[in-house]
C-alpha cells in the first residue's frame, strides 16, 4: 500500500485524480489522506468522485472513502480492462479533468475502450475541451498513441450538460525529444460563445490576434462559432489557440467568464502563446504539466522545455515518482526550464512490484 498525503505541494484534486490513474497502471493499491486539506472546501468534489469511479470501473477497484468532503481514500485495483462505459459527473465538473484521470489508464489497457462523459467541455480552472483535442491529443499523437475524441454537446457552469465521447485504440507509447520547436508552421485557433450575443466571440478573436501581432507572427485563422441549444447546454464560451511547428504544439486558452470582458480573455490568451513561442519552448506550461505520466510511461527518454514549471507540474513528478522507478531532471536553461526523464514500458506486474 503506498501512502501519499494529500496536502503535498500543490495538493489540489490533481494529485489524487494522478494518484488514482497510476495506481490502476501499476496494480499498485494507495491510501490517500489529507484531500484537498487547504483548500476552502476540502475534501472530494463531485468531479473527484467521478474522476476516480471513472479509474476504478476500468480496473475493478476496491474504494474506501469515496464520498463527497472525504479526506481520506484508499484504492486498490485488479486488472485493467477495455469496453464502452458512460460517467456523469453530475455537475459542471470538467470532463477534460475526469479525463486527465481517465486517459492514461485507458491507454494502458492494451484493449480497445470507449468512454462518454457528461459534465462541464468548457469551465473554470480546467484545460477547454478544444485545448484537450487540438494540443494535448495532438501531442499523444507524436507519441504514437490513437485516441479520438468526438464533441457531441457543450456543457457550462453552473449546469454543466455537455457530453464528449473518447475512444482510444491499443498502442505503445513513444518517447517525446523536444529538444527545439523548429519553424512555426500554422498559427490557428477556435473560438466560441453559447446562447450569448455573437459580438463576445469576434471580440476575443480581435484580442487575441494583437498580441500574436506584437510578436512578429502571421495572422492566425481563428474559427468562430456561436452556438444554439442544440449544440451546447447553457450559457459559456471559449477562446483556444495553437501553433503547430515541426517539432510540436503550443497552446494557450481561456474560458469565458461573467464579469470578464471578452477582450481580456482574448488578450491573456494570444499574449500566452505568442510569449511560448517568442521563448522557443517546446511546451506550453499546461502541457507540460499534463503530459508527465505519459512521458514516465514511455520508452526511452523524453525530454522538452517550458517557460515555467508550475506547481502542478512539481507535485505530479514528486507523485510519478512514488509509484514508478523513473526519476525527472529539471535545470534552468537560460528563461526556459528543461525537463528529462527516462520512462518505463514494463509490463503492469512488473510496475507494482518496483512502486
Amino acid at each position: 500500500m503506498i501512502e501519499i498525503d494529500g496536502s503535498y505541494g500543490e495538493g489540489g484534486g490533481q494529485l489524487v485524480r494522478t494518484a488514482a490513474a497510476l495506481a490502476a497502471i501499476t496494480g499498485a493499491a494507495v491510501t490517500i489522506t489529507g484531500i484537498r486539506a487547504r483548500r476552502a472546501n476540502p475534501g472530494l468534489a463531485a468531479q473527484h468522485l467521478t474522476a476516480v469511479k471513472a479509474v476504478a470501473t476500468l480496473c475493478d477497484a476496491e474504494i474506501d472513502g469515496l464520498a463527497l468532503k472525504s479526506q481520506r481514500l484508499a484504492f486498490r485495483p485488479r486488472r485493467l480492462r477495455g469496453g464502452e462505459f458512460q460517467f456523469d459527473v453530475g455537475t459542471a465538473g470538467s470532463i477534460t479533468l475526469v479525463l486527465q484521470a481517465l486517459l492514461p489508464a485507458m491507454i494502458r489497457s492494451g484493449e480497445r475502450v470507449r468512454a462518454r462523459i457528461i459534465g462541464g467541455t468548457d469551465v473554470r480552472a480546467a484545460p477547454p475541451l478544444d485545448y484537450f483535442e487540438h494540443v494535448l491529443l495532438a501531442l499523444l499523437g507524436r507519441m504514437g498513441v490513437r485516441v479520438r475524441s468526438e464533441l457531441l454537446r457543450r456543457g457550462y457552469y453552473p449546469r454543466g450538460g455537455g457530453e464528449v465521447a473518447v475512444a482510444v485504440e491499443p498502442g505503445s507509447l513513444h518517447a517525446l525529444q523536444l529538444d527545439a520547436a523548429g519553424k512555426l508552421k500554422t498559427l490557428r485557433g477556435n473560438a466560441h460563445v453559447a446562447n450569448l450575443p455573437a459580438h463576445i466571440v469576434e471580440r476575443m478573436r480581435s484580442a487575441a490576434i494583437a498580441p500574436l501581432r506584437t510578436f512578429g507572427i502571421s495572422e492566425p485563422i481563428i474559427e468562430t462559432r456561436v452556438l444554439g441549444n442544440e449544440a451546447a447546454y447553457g450559457h459559456g464560451g471559449a477562446i483556444v489557440l495553437w501553433a503547430e511547428t515541426e517539432h510540436t504544439v503550443l497552446g494557450a486558452g481561456r474560458v469565458a467568464q461573467r464579469g470578464v470582458r471578452a477582450e481580456q480573455l482574448g488578450m491573456e490568451a494570444g499574449g500566452e502563446l505568442a510569449a511560448d513561442i517568442g521563448a522557443g519552448v517546446t511546451l506550453d506550461v499546461h502541457a507540460s504539466d499534463q503530459l508527465l505520466v505519459y512521458l514516465a510511461l514511455a520508452g526511452g527518454e523524453s525530454r522538452f522545455t517550458t517557460r515555467v514549471l508550475s506547481s502542478h507540474a512539481r507535485t505530479t513528478m514528486w507523485l510519478i515518482e512514488r509509484f514508478l522507478p523513473v526519476h525527472f531532471e529539471t535545470a534552468i536553461r537560460g528563461d526556459a526550464v528543461s525537463v528529462a526523464v527516462r520512462g518505463v514500458q514494463e509490463r503492469r506486474t512488473d510496475l507494482a512490484s518496483q512502486g
